[in-house]
């Protein structure tokens, strides 16, 4: 089964927009969960300005679902990961202004310093997932670092998608074999979206988990969040 993790950063966004507590972020993730959500993500960043520290401290001690924070592992981040202790953290390379994420990690030339992240998180328990593209190279020297997972980075397909689906998914499926010889647990997510998610999960083996936000979320405004989650799911083969 194809795990979904739904990222409610934007909700965070929209609250933060006009500041108080509406939309409820902690609601919302309690509504994912009950909704049929197998994980909660949220991607904090420096500035706070969707998810906030809080809110990750919080959520962790209202939800019984699978829990994934993705973020650039400064030293704070690393700080805020050790004392919610989350089922898995996702690592991403963004810089502190970056508006979403737009590529996976070098692994090449940054596998000594995620290897010192990943043997941190380990340690407590922590299940541990790289942000990667399909750079065969890359994800090889992920399998290096000792990570438990990788997460293709999809926009790339999602782009690519309504051209040539076949060409656009050809990558992610040698990425995908890749890591499966690895034993890496595989990952997706960016851009995934009710339109490309279906034809993605059937042709990329060993897909464990998806992890959508923007698309999710904003399909969430005209048929609601419950059936947002519901039709995703079914893309899912649910």
């Amino acid at each position: 089964m194809i795990r979904l993790s739904v990222n409610i950063n934007k909700i965070a966004t929209l609250r933060n927009a006009r500041g108080g507590n509406i939309p409820d972020v902690l609601k919302a993730a309690i509504d994912c969960q009950a909704f049929g959500a197998d994980g909660i993500t949220v991607h904090p960043r420096p500035d706070e300005r969707h998810i906030r520290y809080q809110d990750v401290r919080d959520i962790k001690q209202i939800i019984k679902t699978e829990f994934n924070i993705e973020g650039y592992p400064s030293k704070t981040f690393i700080e805020l990961v050790l004392s919610v202790l989350p089922h898995q953290v996702t690592l991403v390379p963004d810089p502190p202004d970056a508006i979403t994420s737009s590529q996976g990690w070098d692994t090449v030339s940054q596998k000594d310093f995620l290897s010192e992240v990943i043997s941190i998180f380990r340690s407590h328990g922590i299940r541990t997932s790289i942000f990667t593209g399909t750079d065969l190279r890359h994800i090889e020297y992920a399998g290096l670092t000792g990570t438990d997972r990788i997460e293709l980075y999809t926009e790339p397909y999602a782009a690519g998608y309504m051209k040539n689906r076949q060409k656009a998914v050809e990558p992610f499926v040698r990425a995908a074999g890749l890591a499966g010889e690895l034993g890496l647990g595989l990952n997706a997510g960016h851009d995934l979206d009710l339109l490309n998610l279906n034809y993605f999960v059937n042709n990329v083996p060993g897909l464990l988990e998806v992890s959508i936000g923007h698309a999710l979320i904003s399909d969430a405004l005209y048929v609601g969040l419950e059936n947002s989650i519901q039709m995703y799911l079914r893309q899912l083969n649910r």
